[in-house]
């Protein structure tokens, strides 16, 4: 099996269910332990950082890798923290596009 990290992300076209509870378990045991699952919904983390700048330079490498990756996450800046929501929109749930992206912010 391929590392989530190493996937890329495949946009929906709509009119796919949204993931099982059991393929949601299977697919969040591979993430960093900060994700959490909402409502069985969407993936969120908060991270933290030593002031705004540095929050700043983290949400702008993360735009720029979900420009790279055509998948958009909700993001929050404030001062020392980034938190960031992912989901599917299109089908108002988690596919494991979500995922592999969290994944991936997990390497920045």
């Amino acid at each position: 099996m391929s590392r989530l990290s190493d996937l890329k992300c495949v946009p929906c076209r709509g009119g796919v269910p949204p993931l099982t509870d059991e393929r949601i378990a299977e697919l969040q045991s591979q993430l960093g332990k900060d994700w959490q699952i909402v409502s069985g919904h969407h993936l969120t983390r908060t991270f933290h950082f030593k002031n705004f700048a540095q929050a700043l330079e983290f949400t702008n490498r993360l735009g720029t890798l979900a420009e790279e990756q055509g998948h958009h996450p909700v993001i929050q800046l404030s001062w020392g923290k980034v938190v960031v929501d992912v989901w599917t929109h299109k089908i108002d749930g988690l596919t494991e596009s979500d995922f592999i992206l969290a994944a991936k912010i997990d390497l920045l």
